[in-house]
């Protein structure tokens, strides 16, 4: 998603949420939290996560401070797109946000030091119904840009998903 600027000489303003533009694609537009990642280390990666149904929970991410690679896997298995990913890149400098649907894992390695990401999400964490695949499955073949230098033994322990 890109934010549509309003420029003048002293820089621009932008909305960044709207409910209406979200209801009018059919994008899950009830948000109940705001969450801040500040990671120290460039190459520190955080996924690949989700919440199972029915705390399934749909995302907008942004990247406020430094840049990161951004990356959804779609986990619905009736989806044309099952097991398919996207990456984006994310800087605080190109304002752009993704949407991760409530059926998809999401996750990031940061691209440089002292990064920050913001989430609007639209469920309440529930540790019961966290979820989570591997960064590395061979399943997505998911193509980071950067070595992973920093991970949590938790995310490097998420199960590998059947071929």
């Amino acid at each position: 998603m890109e934010v549509e600027r309003v420029e003048d000489e002293r820089g621009f303003f932008a909305r960044s949420w709207c409910q209406k533009e979200f209801q009018m694609r059919s994008l899950v537009s009830h948000l109940v939290q705001a969450n801040i990642s500040f990671n120290k280390k460039k190459g520190t990666l955080r996924g690949m996560h989700y919440q199972a149904p029915p705390y399934g929970e749909a995302k907008v991410v942004r990247c406020t401070r430094g840049a990161i690679f951004d990356v959804i896997i779609d986990l619905e298995s009736e989806s044309p797109t099952y097991k398919q990913w996207i990456g984006v890149e994310l800087t605080a400098d190109n304002y752009r946000m993704v949407y991760a649907p409530e059926h998809c894992a999401h996750g990031f390695i940061t691209l440089e030091c002292s990064t920050e990401v913001t989430y609007l999400v639209s469920q309440f964490y529930r540790r019961d119904f966290e979820q989570g695949v591997r960064y590395d499955d061979p399943a997505f073949g998911v193509r980071w840009p950067i070595e992973v230098r920093a991970i949590s033994e938790k995310d490097r322990s998420w199960p590998y998903v059947s071929i």
